[in-house]
């Protein structure tokens, strides 16, 4: 399908709206000059539009398959690959110390969303990689570091993920994976993982699995499990891959969508594993990869939003039928519902955008000044910006399909594809409701304290713009104001309340925070240009449902359980 990398998108929002400069003016980042991000940006765009883009339809007409106990990848993958690990394109916000570039995670976030646009189902596998990467950087011993992180930033392996069980899904205190020790510094593995992204494949020499499992004096639940490295192949004196572990994929899964991505079923017969950080806490330090990747995977719904949109525009500027009401327009991007469609997708796109390279720029802030305030913000904004991307990326998706109407359930247009591959997005990684849940549970401990510093820079920013852009500027402070006397509201409740109505607080905050960077994406522009004709767009047309989300916040969880079971079942 062909792809057109929104670079220009990418650096209006880092120059006016998310604050890079603050970034870059740190010691820790003071070499991701405007110059450098740049040429980057541009290089990796073109890999996504000439390299990557062809693969998209062949990876899901022709899945990857088990042969053998082999994974046998997409036809193009592996070169896919290849020219990715080439380019430097896994190891991004990699430490230099191991061979990685050391760039700034908002960097990493926008080269992301070009390569899911791209081909979102070999997009996984890096992002896996990168996500282990980080974790071993923050939690692995110096002699673990040395042996793995360099072949995982040259992309000659590549890492995976084991969290979930068939008896434990997002209740991973309740797995059965065990982990006794070998009485040589290593620990037996044995148990079975589901849902393992990228479990295998025929293009790397190594498979390097971070496996959850617990050991034989750890505690039920959560604070009892420990994290391993169970590689594939075992390392020798040379730490080249040696003989073969006790480990094999036992079968792929057939899926609604991505199906260029393995999704496999794991199976550990005492395979040889090696501790990751300290006995007992391994949760921390898998929440490590897992924050990377909900991001990663908040930027993947927006990698699909993009191309669903790009590909419905295309459909919309060429399809001719009945008669529109703008002269000289015969395509049936004239008309006023597809018009709104299309204005919709755009907006909501750059909306979730900003949000998500937001949230990285605080990421970057914290990592680079230890700043607890940037790191609080980074906390807030990570669940927002999982469920927000990749509702956007399901919404998008849908609304394209609609836009090519009856054609758009017809395989051959390619427009299905994007719905099907991004549905999971909301699932995996912490279901969009989980992330809702984290954010009034576990990210308003300090009773809203980080919240309420977000929403005073919204109201203080439209409170600035209320004389060259009135109408905009006074409807997002209201939201904001709304929002604030909300989340007021929401500290103030038990917890089972706050979780009846989390969905629609995260959403309402959400919108508000789309429109407040649409305000400074026209602010910055300063004339009636295309960036304020989408933001009377987002202001006027999306953020209005704010105000039903948060009253429906406000209902609490009696309303739910006022229905019996019988109710439910009637």
């Amino acid at each position: 399908m062909p792809y057109r990398a929104p670079l220009g998108d990418f650096r209006y929002i880092l120059d006016h709206v998310v604050g890079f400069d603050q970034v870059t003016a740190t010691d820790r980042f003071a070499e991701a000059t405007a110059d450098t991000v740049e040429a980057v940006l541009a290089e990796a765009g073109k890999l996504c539009e000439t390299v990557l883009a062809p693969l998209q339809r062949p990876g899901d007409q022709h899945p990857a398959r088990l042969e053998n106990g082999v994974v046998r990848t997409s036809p193009g993958f592996a070169e896919g690959y290849r020219a990715i690990v080439e380019g430097g394109w896994v190891s991004i916000a990699a430490d230099p110390e191991f061979g990685g570039m050391g760039l700034p995670m908002t960097v990493t976030s926008a080269v992301n969303e070009m390569m899911g646009s791209a081909c979102l189902s070999l997009q996984l596998n890096p992002l896996m990689t990168q996500g282990q990467i980080e974790a071993l950087e923050h939690h692995a011993s110096d002699e673990m570091k040395a042996l793995y992180i360099p072949k995982l930033v040259s992309g000659e392996w590549c890492g995976t993920m084991n969290l979930t069980e068939p008896q434990a899904g997002s209740d991973v205190g309740a797995l059965r994976t065990k982990a006794e020790p070998k009485g040589d510094g290593s620990y037996a593995i044995t148990g079975q993982k589901i849902y393992i992204s990228w479990a295998d494949n025929d293009f790397t020499a190594n498979i390097c699995h971070l496996v959850l499992a617990r050991l034989p004096d750890g505690a039920p639940g959560t604070k009892g499990i420990s994290l391993f490295m169970v590689p594939k192949f075992l390392p020798d004196a040379d730490g080249n891959p040696g003989a073969r572990n006790s480990l094999a994929v036992v079968s792929l899964e057939h899926k609604m969508g991505l199906h260029g991505s393995p999704t496999a079923v794991m199976q550990y017969d005492g395979a040889t594993g090696w501790l990751v950080g300290e006995p007992h806490k391994g949760m921390a330090a898998m929440f490590t990869m897992m924050n990377n990747a909900r991001l990663g995977v908040g930027v993947q719904g927006i990698s699909v939003a993009e191309g669903a949109y790009q590909h419905a525009l295309a459909h919309a500027m060429e399809r001719r039928q009945g008669k529109t009401p703008v002269p000289g327009a015969e395509t049936i991007a004239a008309h006023a519902d597809v018009r709104r469609m299309l204005a919709e997708m755009k907006a909501q796109t750059f909306a979730a955008r900003a949000i998500a390279l937001a949230c990285a720029v605080a990421i970057d802030m914290g990592n680079a000044t230890g700043s607890a305030e940037w790191k609080a913000r980074a906390a807030l904004l990570t669940p927002i910006a999982k469920a927000f991307g990749t509702d956007t990326g399901i919404e998008v998706a849908s609304l394209g399909l609609q836009v090519h109407g009856g054609m758009g359930f017809i395989e051959e247009t390619g427009a299905a594809q994007y719905l099907r591959d991004v549905r999971v997005t909301a699932i995996y990684e912490g279901t969009n409701g989980i992330q809702a849940m984290d954010l009034v549970g576990r990210k308003m401990m300090d009773g809203g304290e980080a919240a309420f510093r977000l929403i005073e820079e919204v109201e203080q920013n439209a409170h600035s713009v209320r004389g060259a852009y009135p109408n905009m500027a006074t409807a997002v402070w209201n939201a904001a104001e709304s929002l604030r006397e909300a989340t007021e509201w929401l500290v103030a409740q038990e917890m089972n309340d706050r979780f009846a109505g989390a969905v629609p607080y995260l959403r309402a905050f959400a919108l508000v925070l789309g429109a407040h960077c649409h305000l400074k994406a026209a602010m910055a522009e300063g004339e009636d240009g295309p960036r304020t004709r989408l933001a009377r767009i987002a202001v006027k047309r999306l953020l209005p449902a704010h105000g039903g989300l948060i009253q429906q916040m406000r209902e609490g969880a009696s309303g739910l359980y006022a229905l019996s079971d019988g109710d439910l079942a009637a």
